[in-house]
């Protein structure tokens, strides 16, 4: 895996990102609403903050890395191809992002996870034990109106999210 340089693959980054949001997110946003789009991924790809595994010429799983400060580094939108789960992909990429933060001297990786704020989402509660399990602890919880606050329109039910942190 590395960072790609390559817009040319902003579309089929992005479609790969829609299409497991989609399962992992579903009830959380109003029907139609898209995680991101060809547009913002070319943006990340030429900000240099895409990492894609790509074996045989396909993108079967990516992960957008950025610094958020001078000790703080930071993941999201991780995603692996359903038909490669299990295999070790997701696993990878959170690898590769903090190994992206160590090489740069940041002492901690973050990342945001959405979640419903008077249910369980069966997804978003997979991810958080696995997160935990691979080092990570809930920091604080957000307030997506707060932070985000031209999501809140598009989503099917109130959310936060739960902000992780990790030490490198």
């Amino acid at each position: 895996m590395t960072f790609t340089g390559d817009t040319g693959l902003a579309a089929e980054i992005a479609a790969l990102v829609n299409r497991v949001y989609a399962a992992a997110e579903e009830g959380l946003w109003l029907d139609g609403a898209a995680r991101t789009g060809e547009a913002e991924v070319a943006d990340l790809i030429d900000a240099g903050q895409i990492a894609v595994v790509r074996p045989d010429d396909r993108v079967v799983g990516a992960v957008r890395i950025q610094q958020l400060d001078d000790r703080l580094g930071e993941f999201g939108m991780l995603v692996a191809a359903p038909e490669e789960r299990g295999t070790g992909v997701g696993r990878k990429l959170v690898s590769f992002a903090e190994q992206w933060g160590r090489d740069r001297g940041l002492s901690h990786m973050q990342l945001e996870l959405l979640v419903p704020r008077t249910w369980k989402h069966p997804v978003k509660e997979f991810l958080r034990g696995w997160y935990t399990r691979i080092g990570y602890q809930v920091v604080r919880t957000g307030d997506l109106g707060e932070d985000y606050p031209s999501l809140v329109p598009r989503l099917a039910c109130p959310c936060d999210f739960l902000v992780f942190h990790k030490t490198l």
